[in-house]
């Protein structure tokens, strides 16, 4: 795995944008303060991609005893 590259504030501040394009890449840049790392820029996850309502249909089956607890934990809940 490589480092993440290490950015002091400064140096931060100055060349933000360039940061900001190596993180859209996928780098992670450490921000240190005095030597010492105080924030890590990472890449957002990408959103995921719905395909809609329904588009398990078929894929996705429930027994009809579903809803029924079996006795010992019907018991236990004062259910029967």
């Amino acid at each position: 795995m490589e480092a993440a590259r290490q950015y002091n504030v400064h140096e931060a501040k100055t060349h933000f944008s360039r940061i900001l394009e190596q993180v859209a890449t996928g780098e992670e840049i450490v921000i240190s303060k005095a030597g010492e790392p105080v924030a890590k820029v990472v890449p957002l996850r990408p959103k995921v991609k719905r395909t809609g309502r329904g588009s398990l249909q078929g894929q996705i089956h429930i027994r009809e005893d579903f809803d029924d607890l079996p006795d010992d934990i019907a018991d236990a809940f004062g259910m029967r």
